[in-house]
């Protein structure tokens, strides 16, 4: 099944699970327990930290949910901050075999947050510790679907850098992301 945030990123083939971690929990629990997907593939738009490039297409098994304030070192979770979905490896080779030849990178660690990061020098901080993108919705996805047992996996479409012109830049290129999006998993879905 492949779902997507909704709202402003809505896709024909994909089914909305809502924005922001919270509202990913809820509703996707609801459908893996009245719909029991055999697998779930999110696709939605993500911001660079600064390595990967706009309109960069990425797909991803790993995500964390580190918020700023772990940054400046005033806060700490008890929660666990990563979590790695389960996607066969035969699930996988099909997705990557796939997008093998559309240069898709693979495997970044994608960071979820209600907050969408304004400062670079937090970006440099994900960045040495091997994340490279930031999308609201990912680690609550790959969380419900590792509580089901079902495999997971996510591709994403950088929109922007994760520095003080984020949202402007997400505005400027959401478009040409969502069509590109489209273009790619509309190929695979056929």
């Amino acid at each position: 099944m492949i779902v997507c945030a909704g709202n402003i990123e809505q896709f024909d083939f994909a089914k909305p699970v809502g924005i922001g971690l919270e509202n990913v929990a809820i509703n996707l629990t609801r459908i893996c327990m009245l719909e029991k997907p055999e697998f779930l593939f999110f696709v939605g738009t993500a911001g660079s930290y600064g390595d990967k490039e706009i309109f960069e297409i990425v797909t991803s098994q790993k995500a964390t949910q580190i918020e700023q304030s772990v940054i400046t070192e005033d806060a700490y979770t008890p929660l666990e901050e990563g979590v790695e979905g389960i996607a066969s490896l035969e699930e996988m080779a099909e997705i990557h075999s796939f997008f093998k030849d559309q240069n898709v990178s693979r495997e970044t660690v994608v960071n979820s947050s209600n907050y969408i990061t304004t400062n670079e020098t937090a970006g440099k901080w994900y960045r040495q510790r091997g994340i490279h993108l930031e999308n609201m919705e990912f680690y609550a996805v790959l969380k419900v679907a590792k509580a089901f047992n079902i495999p997971a996996a996510g591709l994403f479409i950088v929109t922007n850098y994760c520095n003080k012109n984020a949202h402007r830049d997400f505005m400027k290129n959401h478009q040409v992301a969502m069509e590109r999006l489209t273009i790619y998993v509309g190929k695979w879905t056929i």
